[in-house]
């Protein structure tokens, strides 16, 4: 087999390298098995000829290529796929095809193994040139230069002066809570493990709103949850549909975003925050607070946990947001009970968590560059929203509802067009969306795409849309 010339996403005058848009796309067809092993490339002068780029730039590539083991050259033959899986002709991971959980993290696998120059529209996180990589480094000098042990356990509820200043920023949000109410975790997502651990067991019924974080999803069914969505409304649950499944299931949990939902940026409305206590109360629900968007919110944002005082309320928190999802470091915010009973659990499902990661965090919240470069997000993220948004209403795309704050959209499709084969189309160019099926299991759900502002802003994901939305029928849109 000889690779096809056509439909290779080269573009100059765009943002990613041509090097790394050939490269991009290339691993992309070896990796999904598009281009079988022994499939012979296109020749250097032929692809730099017809797309009018320098054959310097493509000898470049290959040479990449070749150097990764995703290809293999042959002098005076050309160049070959080496084999169909990984480079280097071995298994570097393992196929996931066929575990029973790969639709449940397929999203999650794209984010963190992307293809080389992918342009991540649908991500959940922002650009890494967003995020403070000379203020982490600096605290990691600083925190060298400290001294103490590295070699050592933390301890069972975490590193002590991160949790007294948790209580501080808590109490700037109205959450009442004591030091000996703070677990610290790896992440929110191991907070919500936790949690759930601590919580359920199988065949509970737990309610989420629809729509929600996929991993959301995948969290409550690998515990064996039977999952219960209730619609989300511009001010919180439907709580005539949330009484409905209160009463009829007795659930044992609502799982939700207060604040900044994910994925429609929406937060909740005092009064029906109010009405939500009084439910859970009545028909004995408690509510897990997942607020990892909190430090993009407007003060006085409302939320569940500031209302109950942590009777009623599990709150869960994380820096991955705001800081480097490299940092796994969140928390657990709860009723004293609660807690120790958290940290048993953790202690044995995970020992401690890393406390010199907790000190880097401390650090960093206990200095005035954090806010700084918070306050500073914050208005890049508003300037992206003024206009990523009228560009999608000019392409026919209408957000659900004007996200609140964060980076993140629910946006509906024009009529015929479809979240699937967008996103199909999208990953030939090398973007990747986060379609509406991940998020929802309403009859809808092909209408809509998770849309990360922050991303959005590059030119290829516009050029790309360009032609997708304006595709004939037999394109993404309907025939």
């Amino acid at each position: 087999m000889t690779v096809p010339l056509l439909n290779w996403p080269i573009a100059a005058g765009v943002r990613t390298p041509l090097v790394e848009q050939i490269v991009s796309h290339c691993v992309e067809q070896i990796r999904h098995r598009r281009w079988p092993a022994g499939a012979r490339l296109p020749s250097i002068r032929q692809l730099a000829a017809h797309y009018g780029i320098s054959s310097f730039t493509v000898h470049n590539a290959y040479e990449r290529l070749n150097a990764e083991g995703w290809l293999r050259s042959r002098p005076g033959a050309g160049y070959y796929v080496a084999r169909g899986d990984e480079p280097g002709g071995g298994l570097a991971e393992a196929n996931a095809a066929g575990s029973r959980l790969a639709a449940d993290v397929a999203l999650m696998r794209q984010t963190l193994q992307p293809a080389p120059g992918a342009l991540p529209v649908g991500c959940g996180t922002l650009p890494d040139d967003w995020l403070p990589e000379d203020m982490l480094r600096g605290a990691l000098r600083e925190l060298a230069r400290q001294g103490g042990a590295l070699t050592a356990y933390g301890t069972p509820q975490g590193y002590l002066p991160l949790r007294q200043q948790l209580a501080a920023r808590l109490a700037d949000w109205r959450i009442a809570a004591e030091p000996a109410q703070l677990l610290l975790t790896a992440g929110a997502s191991q907070a919500l493990d936790l949690v759930l651990r601590l919580m359920l067991k199988p065949g509970d019924a737990v309610l989420v709103d629809s729509p929600s974080f996929y991993n959301f999803h995948a969290c409550l069914r690998l515990h064996g949850a039977r999952l219960l969505p209730v619609p989300r409304t511009r001010q919180g649950p439907d709580l005539a549909a949330l009484e409905h499944a209160l009463a009829e299931h007795r659930p044992r949990l609502f799982l939700t975003n207060s604040v900044l939902h994910n994925p429609t940026g929406t937060s909740l409305s005092p009064p029906v925050a109010h009405r939500v206590l009084q439910l859970l109360a009545q028909y004995d629900c408690v509510a897990i607070e997942d607020d990892i968007y909190a430090d993009f919110a407007e003060p006085g944002a409302c939320r569940l946990a500031a209302l109950d005082g942590l009777e009623r309320v599990i709150y869960l928190g994380s820096f991955s947001k705001t800081l480097s999802a490299n940092l796994r470091v969140g928390f657990v915010a709860a009723s004293a009970e609660r807690v120790a009973a958290l940290t048993d659990i953790k202690l044995i499902t995970g020992m401690s968590t890393p406390q010199a990661l907790e000190q880097l965090v401390h650090r960093l919240l206990t200095g005035g560059q954090y806010r700084r470069h918070v306050d500073a997000l914050r208005r890049r993220l508003a300037a992206a929203q003024a206009e990523v948004l009228p560009s999608l209403a000019e392409h026919g795309c209408a957000p659900w509802a004007t996200p609140e704050g964060g980076y993140l959209a629910w946006v509906a499709l024009p009529d015929g067009v479809r979240a699937d084969a967008l996103a199909a189309a999208a990953s030939r160019h090398g973007i990747w969306l986060a379609p509406g099926r991940h998020f929802t299991l309403e009859d809808d759900a092909d209408r809509f795409v998770r849309v990360n502002l922050a991303h959005a802003l590059e030119p290829r994901f516009w050029h790309f849309l360009d032609g997708a939305l304006g595709a004939p029928p037999g394109g993404v849109r309907d025939a």
